[in-house]
């Protein structure tokens, strides 16, 4: 028989064997692993409050959300005087209007992301008051009376750097501007009339060479390329067409066929045989043009160039109710792109335009 002394023994050397068990002694390929501790909680350290701790938390917090960016665009001046769109990583923020308008001040914080060759719009030392929306679409911006400290050459990009800044926004149709809470009727310089607004569709980077009868015309916006060292661009021009042309979208593409005026510094791809060989096809935002072969240009049978296809498709998404463009030639829809994949499927508008990449 065991006496007490054995009975207290044996226990121990059961309790010993469990509690090895527990520590995965006798666990086969189970690794005990290390747990991360909670990414929640805080660790006091010596001599250091609660509140002191509360606080350092607070404030990574809130370094942590100002990191957060997003993609916007912002019409700035190239070396060739075009107001051009370029698509930079801004801080999120909810007043979206009014961060954008204090991004086009010259020596603003645009300086530390400014492309080669561009520079900002609007007066240095302007300030942006504030923006309003109102229900129909009008932004009010209101601007500091720095705003009207600038060369009177300027004035009309000025204004469309502005304009097509602000309608990035599918909310915003139009744009009036405020000097020191009051409304302008005229630019403060050239005296340019804006009393009841301005939106896209007064254009940008406006050419009128070779109109006699303005008000037998209307305006056509269409995409041209440049380059800034290695970087190309592109670069929207609005020009006036004859009222005799009803289709805007035969308009646009004869416009880029035609090609940019001598001595603008913008070039085409377009061969200057290209036809379109039937009226664009439209349908539920689609539209289908139908080229001869001279759209391949030097490029292979059923190629179709990349700066081609993003003029065409740039151009044309400026016009109401168009979201995509398909191609064809000759009626056959076998195209493919430069990289080689196929041209299947309608091309979309960017979300961004000149980001480095289309």
């Amino acid at each position: 028989m065991f006496n007490r002394r054995s009975w207290k023994l044996a226990a121990s050397v059961v309790t010993s064997l469990l509690l090895l068990s527990g520590c995965g002694l006798f666990q086969k390929d189970d690794a005990v692993k290390e747990i991360d501790p909670p990414q929640d909680v805080s660790y006091l350290k010596d001599g250091q409050s609660l509140q002191e701790v509360t606080k350092e938390n607070e404030g990574k917090q809130e370094k942590e959300k100002a990191t957060e960016t997003v993609k916007r665009e912002l019409y700035l001046i190239d070396k060739n005087g075009f107001v051009v769109p370029q698509t930079v990583e801004l801080p999120k923020t909810q007043a979206v209007a009014k961060q954008v308008l204090e991004y086009l001040v010259e020596d603003g914080p645009v300086s530390e992301i400014l492309p080669n060759g561009f520079r900002a719009v609007l007066p240095a030392g302007t300030t942006v008051l504030g923006t309003k929306l109102e229900k129909d679409g009008t932004l009010i911006a209101d601007f500091s009376p720095e705003f009207a400290h600038y060369k009177p050459e300027d004035e009309k990009k000025i204004l469309q750097a502005i304009t097509w800044t602000l309608t990035q926004f599918d909310n915003v149709k139009r744009v009036k501007i405020r000097i020191n809470g009051y409304d302008q009727d005229v630019m403060p310089v050239n005296k340019t009339p804006i009393q009841g607004g301005v939106s896209r569709a007064d254009g940008i980077n406006i050419e009128a060479n070779g109109v006699n009868d303005i008000t037998n015309t209307h305006p056509v916006t269409v995409y041209f390329v440049t380059q800034q060292g290695n970087e190309t661009y592109y670069v929207p021009v609005t020009r006036r067409v004859s009222n005799k042309e009803k289709d805007n979208i035969t308009a646009a593409v004869n416009e880029l066929i035609k090609g940019p005026d001598y001595g603008s510094g913008l070039v085409s791809s377009f061969q200057p045989d290209t036809k379109l060989l039937e009226k664009p096809k439209y349908e539920d935002g689609k539209v289908t043009l139908n080229f001869n072969e001279a759209i391949y240009g030097s490029n292979k049978k059923n190629v179709i160039a990349d700066d081609v296809l993003n003029c065409l498709v740039l151009s044309l998404t400026e016009q109401k109710g168009v979201e995509s463009v398909a191609i064809t030639v000759n009626g056959k829809a076998n195209l493919v792109r430069e990289d080689g994949k196929p041209l299947a499927k309608p091309v979309t508008r960017p979300e961004n335009v000149n980001t480095g990449r289309f």
